[in-house]
């Protein structure tokens, strides 16, 4: 403690507000004398120690505030903090939000090219279906036409046979040619 405080305690305990019994003072001494010697001791103490005084007060008002600043800083750096982790999580839920959704849109995507994979195949394999058949009923009709062709072709033969055998030298001699056998050989 200072000691120009402590004289400020001792002109409040014995001048401002002293005990008393009974109107007289308890110490026996009469509140203008203590006044006076309070202000000799204050007007004795050499400049130094009020100088010494008043810096202890500056400091003890410079701490003050200091610390009125630092609860100030601190209160801005928690409103700043705060701020900083609420856009942190805003920007967060954006980005998981984005996230999910080109998560969705790739899924989505995957699962569009499977589809498309597997009705290409099952329209692939249609087709080869379908192109084994439409082979198979070309190849049954062709063997069938020439079936015909070869049927045809062998009752032409037949009758070229026969016209060229009725046609040679020696069957013309051994038989004349009826016309009713001629018409029946034709009808063959």
């Amino acid at each position: 403690m200072d000691i120009l405080r402590l004289l400020d305690q001792l002109d409040e305990l014995a001048v401002e507000n002293p005990r008393s019994i009974l109107g007289v003072l308890f110490w026996g001494l009469d509140k203008d004398e203590i006044r006076m010697h309070i202000q000799k001791i204050r007007a004795s103490l050499p400049q130094e120690v009020k100088v010494a005084a008043n810096t202890a007060r500056d400091s003890d008002r410079i701490i003050e505030s200091a610390k009125e600043d630092a609860h100030l800083t601190l209160e801005n750096a928690k409103k700043e903090a705060e701020r900083v982790v609420q856009e942190a999580r805003a920007e967060g839920d954006r980005i998981r939000s984005e996230a999910r959704i080109e998560q969705a849109r790739l899924v989505a995507e995957s699962e569009i090219l499977k589809l498309s994979k597997a009705q290409s195949d099952e329209v692939r394999a249609g087709a080869e279906r379908d192109a084994l058949q439409m082979r198979r009923g070309a190849e049954k009709y062709a063997f069938d036409v020439l079936n015909q062709l070869e049927g045809v072709v062998g009752k032409v033969m037949t009758t070229i046979e026969r016209g060229k055998s009725e046609m040679t030298p020696e069957s013309r001699d051994q038989t004349a040619p009826s016309p009713t056998r001629a018409r029946d050989k034709v009808r063959a």
